[in-house]
């Protein structure tokens, strides 16, 4: 496929590639929806996040104002994106960054932060937003204990979302020939959602704005009510707070929506799976949005714009990690079928130990002896009719020894119960107790194996 030639000219400096990001459909994620959905490449920022943009804006303001001097200190506290912008052009500035961060923060944001030059301090998550160790009170200490250092400040720094309406408004406006209907971003510092949606909104009043924030955020409650009630944790990272933003410029946000953690993260992974972007899960929370206005909208002259806010591989030991992801039950643990369980077992034995209902005591425990098996159903004309245990035979066997020449149908008790190949490990557990220790497997009308709690156990403790 050819393309519109991109970039003719060079640039003097890496900051002149920020901005003027992609803006692309999200047809097979949004597959069977009449409203179109895109999405503004952030990512493509040479940071790799929406942050490129106001890193630099807040640096050259802080210049104009006189407060940024030559071999001067940028402080910040952030969960990593703004830092990488800041730190892009401090580097290009010739000035020094100390970033907190959060220790929720992935560990690649850590390196990337140190990777560009800036020092990076750690600083807990479960401390109160007025806290000394809280990663933005950590910053303004900083800030005053270091000469020459200024605060980014992104949090309460109108050249925040001032930037967004300067650039990433504008852009939208224009990529979409002034279509665009509706405007879904995540609002962490509220900056991108404000700032762009307030530029929109000057364009056409009708443009809807809906703000995205994870469940455990205080920001859709205060937009309703003013008041800020109860948070709790959340796994996305750089969006939603436990405190009010001046940068959030409410008056022009139509909505606020929630999404649990869970749904964002899943929609990141799939993201990466059916459109070929890698983002992370603020962006997987706005694509939620996205799609349910969408899909509320059903109107094919609608558009939905949102933000592809960062680069997925900042989140590959978390949102991309699926030990992690189960771990923090964001991620069902893939289920096991009591056909593929049957394939981990050692292989030597038969797959169905088994006796006629004529065969002999004696021989059924000789056959458990043999195999190492705990149990034989018994089984007559392809069909199980019974079941031994060898703990209950021998019990018997030993008080009554004349039994052992009887036929196990005098003796034998209920048939185990028959599942189909394709039933799941997880769902055997209630069907597998003392008195039925075991339950055959059926496949193609043939009985294929017999799994019993020991292999159940054998599977949960993780040797099989």
């Amino acid at each position: 496929m050819t393309h519109s030639p991109q970039h003719r000219e060079p640039y003097d400096s890496v900051l002149d590639t920020i901005g003027w990001t992609p803006l692309i459909r999200l047809a097979r994620v949004g597959v069977g929806l009449k409203t179109p959905v895109y999405g503004k490449a952030e990512y493509a920022n040479p940071g790799g996040s929406v942050k490129d943009r106001i890193g630099l804006a807040i640096i050259e303001a802080a210049e104009r104002a006189g407060e940024l001097k030559p071999g001067g200190t940028v402080v910040e506290g952030t969960s990593g994106n703004t830092g990488v912008g800041l730190a892009i052009a401090a580097a290009l500035k010739g000035y020094h960054c100390i970033f907190t961060l959060p220790d929720k923060m992935s560990q690649e944001k850590v390196r990337l932060l140190r990777a560009y030059g800036a020092e990076v301090v750690i600083t807990p998550t479960a401390v109160p937003p007025d806290h000394p160790e809280n990663y933005v009170m950590k910053a303004k200490q900083i800030v005053h204990d270091t000469p020459g250092a200024v605060l980014a400040n992104q949090f309460y720094n109108q050249v925040n979302p001032e930037s967004h309406y300067q650039t990433t408004g504008p852009e939208i406006w224009e990529q979409t020939k002034g279509k665009v209907t509706h405007f879904v971003a995540g609002a962490g510092t509220g900056g991108t959602v404000s700032g762009a949606g307030k530029y929109l909104k000057e364009q056409n009043p009708a443009i809807r704005v809906v703000a995205g924030d994870p469940v455990g955020s205080l920001y859709t409650g205060y937009h309703k009510t003013h008041t800020l009630g109860e948070g709790a944790p959340y796994k996305v990272e750089g969006i939603g707070g436990d405190k009010v933003p001046s940068t959030v410029w409410w008056d022009q946000i139509d909505e606020f929506r929630q999404v649990p953690d869970r749904e964002a993260m899943q929609m990141a992974r799939r993201l990466a799976r059916e459109e070929g972007i890698l983002v992370g899960g603020s962006t997987g929370l706005n694509l939620v949005l996205a799609l349910q206005l969408a899909r509320e909208v059903n109107d094919p002259n609608a558009c939905v714009v949102t933000i592809l806010c960062d680069t997925g591989e900042r989140y590959l030991s978390k949102v991309f990690n699926d030990d992690w992801m189960q771990e923090n039950q964001l991620l069902d643990a893939p289920r096991l079928t009591v056909e593929q369980l049957l394939a981990r077992r050692p292989k030597g034995a038969p797959p169905v130990v088994s006796v006629a209902p004529a065969a002999q005591v004696r021989q059924a425990l000789n056959l458990m002896g043999t195999w190492s098996v705990s149990q034989i159903p018994v089984i007559e004309n392809g069909e199980c009719v019974g079941g031994l245990t060898e703990s209950a035979l021998m019990t018997r066997a030993l008080s009554q020894p004349t039994m052992l020449d009887r036929p196990v149908r005098e003796v034998m008790d209920d048939p185990f119960p028959v599942v189909d190949a394709a039933f799941p490990t997880d769902r055997l557990a209630p069907m597998l107790t003392r008195e039925n220790p075991a339950t055959l497997v059926r496949k193609d009308g043939a009985l294929i194996g017999i799994v019993s709690r020991y292999d159940l156990l054998q599977q949960l403790i993780g040797t099989r």
